[in-house]
């Protein structure tokens, strides 16, 4: 069975992010910040990519915590995440 974690560490997060080739994104939602997500290989149509520091404050003033897995059931590389909320 893989097991999840949980981290707030920016460090962390861009570590793992980029040891899957993956890249900070947003979707735009017309308001302040956007929707974070981490983008792994060709950026999709609804995706912008932006900088690590625009990602981490977006993270911070939304309060969320990065749900990730390192290795899924089989024992390979998971790129499974999702951000939750920190309350």
């Amino acid at each position: 069975m893989s097991q999840s974690q949980t981290t707030r560490d920016h460090d962390t997060i861009r570590k793992w992010a980029e040891s899957r080739d993956g890249h900070p994104a947003k979707v735009e939602t017309g308001g302040k910040g956007g929707i974070l997500r981490i983008d792994f290989g060709e950026p999709e149509d609804n995706l912008t990519r932006i900088e690590w520091d625009e990602f981490f404050e977006i993270f911070d003033e939304n309060d969320l915590n990065f749900l990730y897995q390192d290795k899924t059931a089989d024992g390979g590389t998971s790129r499974f995440n999702k951000f939750v909320s920190g309350e």
